[in-house]
């Protein structure tokens, strides 16, 4: 049972349960709610709404899935799902604010760098704060941002899905050499 205040998240809610034959019935044991030991879908509409039914003030359901068009959509409907919420890939305009929340900068020489490289690959957020929390020290977590994307671009040439343009190998440009001047990097 819930409390008032509760949330309950379920993960990849589209691995989790029967979403193509709901209605056959010759598979259920003796309990309609287990199909084989797993949740069905109609085992899972009926425990939603049992829970938006039940007395209490705040509950907050949170299902994800990398799959909603295979969900059905006596699940998606209003009032079992009210929000539906799209989380991308990671823009730069995102990785801006993941450098200010992690690393407390604005604007690093690196930034131009980091933004065509994010155009020629697919990364989550997630991804890339996990690269900037590996060190403190703004330079450091700047060049691993920097190496994970080369390396995310690398793995992604192999397998010819680079989204634009862009080579295996890295140099330094100009404005790169421009941007570690001014930093007093130079080396």
């Amino acid at each position: 049972m819930t409390k008032n205040r509760s949330i309950l998240v379920i993960e990849d809610i589209d691995c989790s349960i029967d979403l193509e034959n709901r209605e056959d019935g010759d598979e259920y044991s003796g309990n309609p709610m287990i199909k084989k030991n797993q949740l069905t879908l109609s085992g899972l509409l009926n425990f939603i709404d049992g829970l938006w039914s039940s007395c209490g003030d705040e509950r907050i359901i949170v299902l994800t899935t990398n799959h909603k068009d295979r969900l059905d959509p006596a699940l998606l409907r209003p009032g079992r799902m009210d929000m539906h919420i799209h989380m991308s890939y990671c823009t730069f305009s995102g990785f801006k604010i993941l450098a200010s929340n992690y690393l407390g900068i604005k604007r690093h020489w690196r930034f131009n760098e980091i933004e065509r490289l994010m155009e020629e690959v697919e990364v989550t957020p997630a991804e890339v704060a996990e690269e900037m929390m590996k060190s403190e020290d703004v330079e450091a977590a700047m060049e691993k941002v920097v190496k994970f994307l080369c390396k995310k671009r690398s793995e992604c040439v192999g397998k010819g899905i680079v989204r634009k343009g862009g080579g295996d190998e890295r140099r330094e440009s100009d404005w790169e050499r421009r941007g570690r001047q001014e930093a007093g990097d130079e080396q």
